[in-house]
């Protein structure tokens, strides 16, 4: 289904935007500064802002607003935004969106969405900017390999013991990035120490664990507390660690989880004897897959909460490197979360974009899976992806 207006300008007509992306602004801010339980007077400036037009918004509705910045966090706890006495578009958000977690009070990957689409914070930007740079920097040493280890090295060791730093620091494919890696890992804190000296890292998104007062652990990925208690992976002695690193939250949130279904994916793909690139061409696109027959696929893969935004941002695929057909690809829990995901893509992507299709991670491997199979039986290829 193809939008039959312009998502841009139905989106700037309801007030409740402006809003939404002042207070996710405020609260990424907050909480890279302090956390959102540790606050003082003056507030930051993006704070006191989403504070204030909050006032102004209930006033305007005859709704009493938050009394002070407490109040203010405790709706974002615990009102989804759907709720709020605020105008905003049909897709903006569902029935049980929030915009920090109940029980760590962080921001929610949904916050992070709404700030990182309509943001100009320095702050918010910070992953572009230094994907942007390890970029030019590979470049100008003419070392694809090296930004393509770059990614990897993100996606799978955000977290590295100071043995581990110092494997990667004599490893030479980074050579171009390695002063650029100083600055993006970060000693952790104390507060991600258990009393029993030992660190956790999540089975299923390599991030680190907080432990919880009633013994468990919370994972900051939302898309992984969906899934249930976060499994440990391995644990780390603090004594062993050395000084313990972890990449910066921003790099966390929009490198390191997508791009774990950027390598789920591959590994399912090269599992069915297909040839894989990841992140051609200084990352022209996220995967590059080649048939038996030559017959190649681009592949951008969004791990995206919500699809109107994903619809919003949603562009044509770069032709270089050379391909036969290119796919936006989500994983299929995302689309199992939130009814109706794939229709509100559609809806929002701008013309432009009409004829990017978005697929399921399922969805591709069974593609993958019936063209293999096509070829295999001598079936002639039909060049409509759709048929």
């Amino acid at each position: 289904m193809t939008a039959t207006t312009n998502p841009a300008e139905d989106w700037a007509a309801h007030r409740g935007i402006p809003l939404m992306r002042t207070l996710a602004t405020a609260l990424t801010v907050l909480d890279a500064a302090t956390g959102p339980d540790t606050f003082t007077l003056p507030y930051p400036p993006e704070v006191q802002r989403a504070l204030d037009r909050t006032a102004l918004a209930c006033l305007e509705r005859g709704v009493e607003p938050p009394a002070c910045l407490p109040d203010l966090l405790f709706w974002c706890r615990e009102r989804p935004v759907a709720d709020w006495p605020v105008d905003l578009p049909p897709e903006a958000a569902g029935p049980d969106d929030l915009l920090l977690d109940p029980e760590s009070s962080r921001p929610t990957e949904l916050c992070y969405e709404w700030a990182e689409q309509f943001s100009d914070s320095a702050l918010l930007l910070y992953d572009r900017e230094i994907i942007r740079a390890a970029l030019r920097l590979c470049r100008e040493y003419g070392e694809e390999d090296a930004y393509t280890e770059f990614r990897r090295l993100l996606v799978t060791r955000p977290v590295l013991t100071s043995a581990e730093e110092w494997l990667i620091s004599v490893d030479h494919v980074l050579d171009p990035v390695k002063e650029l890696l100083n600055r993006i890992y970060r000693p952790v804190p104390d507060s991600y120490v258990r009393e029993d000296h030992h660190y956790a890292v999540c089975g299923r998104c390599l991030t680190l664990l907080t432990p919880l007062h009633d013994g468990g652990w919370w994972c900051e990925r939302d898309r992984c507390r969906r899934q249930g208690h976060p499994p440990v992976g391995r644990r780390i002695l603090k004594e062993e660690a050395g000084e313990l690193l972890q990449l910066t939250r921003p790099l966390r949130q929009f490198v390191t989880g997508p791009g774990r279904a950027e390598v789920e994916l591959e590994a399912r793909l090269t599992a069915l004897g297909l040839r894989v690139r990841m992140w051609p061409a200084y990352d022209a696109y996220d995967v590059h897959v080649t048939f038996p027959d030559g017959w190649v696929w681009a592949v951008d893969v969004k791990d995206w909460a919500h699809p109107a935004f994903l619809g919003r941002a949603a562009r044509p695929v770069p032709q270089e490197p050379p391909y036969d057909e290119a796919f936006w690809v989500v994983p299929q829990d995302r689309v199992d979360d939130r009814p109706g995901y794939i229709a509100a893509y559609e809806r929002n992507r701008p013309a432009a974009a009409r004829h990017v299709p978005l697929l399921t991670d399922h969805d591709l491997i069974t593609r993958a899976r019936n063209r293999l199979s096509r070829h295999a039986n001598g079936t002639p290829e039909k060049e409509n992806p759709d048929a």
